[in-house]
């Protein structure tokens, strides 16, 4: 076999288990999003995807490597449902409600088939130790209200909201809105959640001296 036969070889394994890992992660977020990130297991993830136990094991090398990796998938699926949508390239209050109406279209739509992956990875592991996965989700959600924090001090620069905002209680609320909008959803089953988290939002953000004209 020439050298430019064993690279394209080479290669052609490297993307197969590429795709392979991929898929194995689309479903583990799945899983993890209704049975929690300790639902995690080789076996429960090959019943339901195209790589078998032991193939699993080979790619993940153990349960916590398989949960950062469900972790990390899960941040990219939530960029990709959430905050790209809406990103202008400005922060600002268009952004910022925008990202608010994505991340609520995001949790309707079950982007996740348990609702906000990070909900209820929070639910789960907020009394645990710290360890290496506890430790990941609370990096995607101090990214998160990093994110908001940005965009509503932006807001604040372009005077669209007053100068005196509290950027933190405004992030603090608007999270609260957007979490009890998922839990009642999936947990109640209340079809108005997502009504009443957005007027709500939007009312806070008035409060704090947004145009009821540019939130719509």
């Amino acid at each position: 076999m020439s050298t430019v036969e064993v690279v394209e070889h080479a290669d052609g394994r490297r993307a197969r288990g590429e795709r392979s890992r991929r898929a194995v992660l689309d479903h583990a977020v799945q899983v993890a999003s209704v049975l929690g990130l300790d639902g995690l297991t080789f076996g429960t993830l090959a019943a339901g995807s195209p790589v078998n136990k032991s193939g699993i094991a080979g790619l993940f090398g153990s349960k916590e490597g398989l949960q950062l990796a469900a972790v990390a998938r899960a941040r990219d699926v939530f960029r990709e449902a959430v905050v790209l949508p809406a990103r202008d390239g400005d922060p600002g209050l268009a952004t910022l409600w925008r990202t608010v109406r994505a991340w609520l279209g995001y949790s309707r739509s079950r982007v996740f088939e348990g609702g906000c992956f990070f909900r209820a990875a929070a639910t789960e592991l907020d009394a645990r130790s710290p360890g290496p996965v506890r430790d990941a989700v609370v990096t995607a959600l101090r990214d998160w209200d990093a994110y908001l924090g940005q965009l509503a001090r932006g807001a604040v620069a372009r005077g669209e909201l007053d100068d005196g905002a509290d950027v933190d209680q405004l992030v603090f609320t608007i999270d609260a809105a957007l979490d009890r909008a998922d839990l009642a959803s999936v947990l109640l089953d209340d079809a108005d959640a997502y009504d009443r988290a957005e007027a709500a939002v939007r009312a806070v953000l008035v409060a704090a001296g947004a145009s009821g004209a540019a939130l719509r």
